[in-house]
């Protein structure tokens, strides 16, 4: 977040370094903050003694008596380890960013403000069941236990360095609330195409219709795998199906690149072991802290009054484990990315600005009306405006040209409402603390009724052998239109009718082939009654998951270790055929195209070959593309970023070697694809040779592609000495961009420069890797990418990260007597 660099200024800056530099950080300061771990301390509310079990990577297992002290134990351990993150977190989610970071972030939370996170969440506890809501208190009340009578810099660094700079503050207390809008804050990043509708919207009028659905492909792949290709499977539990959906025809008449996740589930007959093998990796925008916290929660004896045994991975703000293992089931997400935002265009009134056409009629908006608190005494008035599909967000979201940009009448008052599925109250977390229970398919169907948004591929397994699917969530069926652009909004030809019914939505149970494998790629085929989306992902991890899976005749947790690994570039043996029919004059780029003929397309940290293509395909994709997509013409954010719809628009018309693509707009020649192939290894090979040196048998992929993570905002204050108080890396770094290893990078407009950046950088990667043995699950294997502790400095802030990049695991603790004797460190709480 670039307004971050913002936060820290002035006189305060001046100051904040000098104390740095004259070792005002010293010991004490960073180290005031680290919890204990060990010994005893008492927590008033506690009903009976709680143990916490820290392994050597810090992650604790929490064992209870009852469900109340296991949550307020989470909350404890959470606020001991993240609080900070957890503080973020909830003035992001409630757009009150500018109360701990100045007016530099006012405009961020006039959107949170106007989207409305925390009012949804407010809404949501009071509706919340008598169960969830014992459970969010309860996690409430030991955050608020352990943050009772700290400083703020003595629950985390960040504070004292913000306090440097002029912040005075105390946390206040935890509120459940703080912890529903975090679900909300995950559907936006995991849901929706709004963006794509804008996009979408004004590359028809600057590409054309035509050349905007070449470049923005529309995927039902028929070369790479299908979720539920089978429709007897996908249909086999979707009761009437048939009959509804010609009811449904008669009426009708007829998403950060490189974001999404792996996921598969290996049924017993196709194991070593005999039993179900499950592995999930989650790829989320790279940071620090880890946007994940390992944690076990285990009631000592289960019984209906405190049911949980379950490990795995939570949220720190949030109680439960979100993927992870009971004692009966494993469970793993992958985002599906239906199509659950649209854009509507709203005719306002010009004679009042709080009235908008319905059918011919004005009606009310419904207004809110806020104060943005902002550091250091400041106010911010913002009027929030909903019409029947949610609020208006034009001036907010950066929409203000959008009208006159889309072909609409600029003499016209218009303004721009979402809809969106997670604008609506819902039961999520009810959702994830049923899952944790859940002891079967029915039980873990049965919560997934309630998991509104984000929709994710589920996958299941269990100790009695069987494997599973089901996709959640709210998906909309329209009357008109698929939402792929922005809608009229003062008619109802285009308005939501209800919601796909859970019962009909995909799932399956024990398929035939023995496996299920998701990797964000098309759920099922376009024979399915109801459109979920159309913009899927390509399918290549798919494809190469699902190949490793039927290359091998018993699969091990070594192979699925080896596959969460993989660095095979699909999209590279697509691409590279039309340049290794080349040749080329230069020794140097003719040695550098042999090394490519016999390159095996594993994007390994060693690899040169691999280096050398990624500094060709980066130049192709810009001189391919960028002349279409002028930066004159504020079009740069929607140049390729190099992941699999680039791959798949390169293949379509490498296909063509006189394809309009190729020509250069810039230029009086009509160049060809040849062209441009000579052209983009020539810049390739220059740009590499400026980045790593021009000794080429040197260069390696990981010297190019590497992880740094950074803090989420004083990490990115762009004063060297702070960022290196909290930042860590660069790791190299292998995998990339819809590979299964999904590390993704992005051409960023200004980073062509070798000067200004560096393309090749991770922005986002598997956040964790987990593989849940049914058989045994004390061999069951996990790792995420930075540590369990959000203290700098810390013996866990980092400790992960090098097993993580090196594709290495540690053990997911299962047992009491596999975590005792593990444990680095046993604490005790006491009433």
């Amino acid at each position: 977040m670039k307004t971050f660099r913002r936060i820290l200024g002035g006189l305060g800056l001046i100051l904040l370094t000098l104390a740095i530099a004259v070792g005002g950080f010293g010991a004490y300061t960073v180290r005031r903050s680290f919890p204990q771990t060990s010994g005893t301390v008492q927590i008033p509310g506690l009903q009976n003694a709680v143990d916490i079990y820290r392994d050597n990577y810090g992650v604790p297992h929490i064992y209870a008596d009852n469900v109340h002290d296991l949550f307020l134990a989470q909350g404890y351990v959470h606020a001991q380890d993240r609080f900070y993150q957890m503080d973020f977190w909830r003035h992001q989610t409630a757009g009150r960013l500018s109360e701990l970071y100045g007016s530099g972030v006012v405009d961020t939370d006039q959107f949170l403000r106007t989207v409305g996170w925390q009012r949804l969440a407010e809404q949501e506890y009071a509706l919340a069941d008598a169960e969830t809501k014992t459970i969010l208190d309860a996690y409430a009340e030991g955050v608020n236990v352990y943050i009772a009578n700290r400083s703020a810099a003595d629950l985390s660094l960040e504070y004292a360095v913000l306090a440097l700079n002029g912040l005075q503050y105390t946390p206040e207390p935890w509120s459940p609330p703080n912890t529903l809008a975090w679900a909300k804050a995950m559907a936006w990043d995991l849901g929706g195409n709004l963006d794509s509708e804008i996009q979408r919207a004004i590359l028809n009028q600057t590409l054309g219709v035509e050349k905007t659905n070449d470049y923005m492909p529309f995927v039902y792949p028929t070369d790479h795998p299908i979720i539920l290709p089978d429709p007897a499977i996908s249909a086999n539990a979707l009761a009437g199906l048939q009959t509804r959906a010609a009811k449904l025809n008669e009426t009708l008449g007829g998403k950060f690149d490189g974001i999404g996740s792996n996921n598969w589930v290996i049924a017993g007959s196709r194991t070593t072991t005999g039993m179900p093998l499950l592995a999930n990796d989650p790829h989320l925008g790279i940071q620090m802290p880890s946007i994940w916290y390992e944690v076990g929660l285990h009631c000592r004896a289960i019984t209906p009054e405190c049911p949980f045994e379950v490990t795995g991975f939570s949220f720190a703000g949030a109680p439960g484990v979100i993927i992870g293992h009971n004692q009966r089931i494993a469970w793993g997400f992958t985002n599906v990315g239906p199509d659950v935002q649209d854009l509507f265009i709203e005719k306002i009134n010009p004679a009042n600005p709080n009235q908008y056409e319905v059918n011919g009629e004005w009606r009310e908006m419904v207004i809110v009306n806020e104060t943005i608190k902002v550091k250091g005494g400041g106010e911010e008035p913002l009027t929030i405006r909903y019409t029947r599909h949610g609020p208006l967000i034009s001036e907010v979201y950066g929409l203000e040209d959008f009208a006159a940009d889309s072909g609409l009448d600029p003499a016209a008052h218009y303004a721009f409402a979402l809809r969106w599925t997670a604008l609506e109250v819902g039961q999520t977390w009810r959702a994830i603390l049923n899952l944790n229970r859940a002891q079967n398919f029915d039980d873990f169907r049965d919560a997934l009724r309630d998991f509104a948004a984000p929709s994710q591929n589920m996958i299941y397994a269990d100790v009695d052998g069987n494997i599973g699917y089901q996709v959640p969530g709210n998906i909309p069926i329209r009357k008109n239109g698929q939402g792929l652009l922005p809608a009229e909004g003062w008619t109802d030809e285009y308005e939501w009718e209800r919601y796909i019914p859970f019962d009909e939505l995909p799932y399956s149970y024990n398929p035939p082939q023995g496996y299920i494998a998701t990797a964000n790629n098309a759920v099922v085929g376009p024979d399915y009654p109801y459109m979920i989306s159309l913009d899927w992902d390509s399918g290549y991890r798919a494809e190469r998951i699902v190949e490793m899976i039927e290359a091998q005749p018993k699969i091990s947790i070594e192979y699925i270790q080896q596959m969460l690994g993989d660095d095979l570039n699909v999209g590279a043996s697509e691409v590279l055929p039309p340049l290794l029919a080349l040749s080329f004059d230069d020794a140097k780029l003719a040695k550098a195209l042999e090394a490519l003929r016999g390159w095996d397309y594993q994007m390994r940290i060693d690899s040169q070959p691999a280096a050398i293509y990624m500094g060709f395909f980066n130049a192709l994709l810009k001189n391919t593309f960028h002349d279409d997509l002028p930066a004159e013409q504020g079009l740069e954010d929607y140049w390729p970023g190099g992941g699999d719809t680039a791959w798949v628009i390169l293949r379509d018309i490498l296909a063509e070697p006189e394809s309009a693509w190729w020509d250069n707009a810039a230029t009086p020649a009509a160049e060809t694809r040849d062209d441009i192939l000579r052209q983009a290894f020539t810049e390739g090979y220059a740009s590499l040779e400026e980045r790593l040196g021009k000794n080429a048998a040197a260069w390696q992929w990981g010297a190019l592609h590497t992880s740094t993570f950074v803090n989420a905002t004083v990490g990115r204050s762009g004063v060297a000495p702070i960022e290196a108080l909290f930042n860590r890396g660069p790791f190299a770094t292998g995998g990339g961009s819809s590979i299964v290893n999904a590390t993704g990078w992005n051409m960023a407009r200004d980073d062509w420069d070798p000067q200004a950046g560096n393309p090749y950088r991770v922005g986002s990667l598997p956040s964790m890797r987990m593989i849940v043995d049914l058989g045994n699950l004390d061999h069951s294997f996990t790792i995420h990418t930075t540590g369990q502790s959000g203290h700098a400095y810390h013996d866990h802030y980092i400790d992960m990260a090098d097993p993580w990049r090196l594709i290495d695991f540690h053990l997911m603790l299962w047992g009491a007597e596999s975590v005792q004797q593990a444990a680095e460190a046993h604490l005790t709480l006491k009433p």
